[in-house]
């Protein structure tokens, strides 16, 4: 049976809304040999038709099922932790969508959570607000602890850089639903049909993507499109299956 694959987006297939080269060709081999794939990404701001649109709008075409997102995680672990509940949210479409579906009312007036998700609408009212209610009682998580993510300008502030001033300010620590958390890999594969001694995770970030693959039993494939280098490898006890320039160097038919 080939072999399934797990692939970040930022930094791995685009930077921006500029496609990182042989991604459309790493795309259309796995198509060709038949592998099941599932993009994911840790950034909550964007739905699965937004993404769909982006990769479109770059070459590429796949169905709105072939995304996961930290967004997507963070809906679905709200659903079985607390059915029904409700939260006061920092962040894009892309997670106030997922919340919607899965049942969550959104609230400024005692939520059972607070969720902060990335996002361009962020300002010290939010952060006042956010505080208040995490010290009143609501129960605080975040997407991803991605501090930086790339961009077609160069490294941008993530998740974890919007947390960070809430953290301090509450004293409380919020609980990530996002890569490395093997939540969001258990869900992919589960989403894909897929068991992870058959699957790859490839990624740009030894913090995020390949610890994620590696701690759910996965192998795994850096590629050097995006944030780590050949030299950030050495500073992490665990490695990466294979390191390629790009997915375009990714040999699919060799990898089975």
């Amino acid at each position: 049976m080939p072999a399934s694959y797990v692939i970040d987006m930022d930094g791995v297939i685009y930077h921006g809304h500029r496609l990182i080269p042989g991604a459309e060709d790493f795309v259309a081999r796995l198509k060709a040999g038949g592998h099941k794939f599932l993009f994911l990404t840790n950034n909550s701001q964007w739905t699965p038709r937004d993404l769909r649109y982006r990769l479109e709008s770059l070459g590429i075409s796949v169905d709105e099922s072939a995304f996961h997102t930290s967004a997507l995680a963070t809906a679905e672990f709200l659903r079985q932790q607390r059915p029904g509940g409700s939260a006061f949210v920092i962040g894009g479409a892309g997670l106030t969508n997922a919340l919607y579906e899965a049942g969550y009312t959104l609230t400024e007036r005692d939520p059972d959570y607070v969720v902060v998700g990335d996002t361009r609408s962020y300002d010290f009212e939010k952060i006042e607000r956010a505080t208040r209610l995490i010290l009143g009682g609501a129960r605080f998580l975040a997407t991803n602890l991605d501090l930086t993510g790339p961009s077609e300008d160069g490294i941008q502030p993530a998740c974890g850089a919007l947390v960070a001033p809430i953290e301090l300010a509450s004293g409380k620590k919020a609980y990530f639903l996002g890569k490395p958390n093997p939540l969001m890999m258990r869900t992919a594969l589960k989403k894909m049909g897929a068991h992870a001694s058959e699957s790859y995770m490839v990624g740009d970030r030894m913090d995020t993507d390949i610890i994620a693959g590696t701690e759910a039993g996965m192998r795994t494939i850096l590629v050097l499109s995006g944030v780590s280098t050949p030299e950030t490898i050495e500073a992490y006890p665990f490695r990466p299956t294979h390191v390629y320039e790009d997915v375009g160097k990714i040999p699919v038919e060799e990898l089975g």
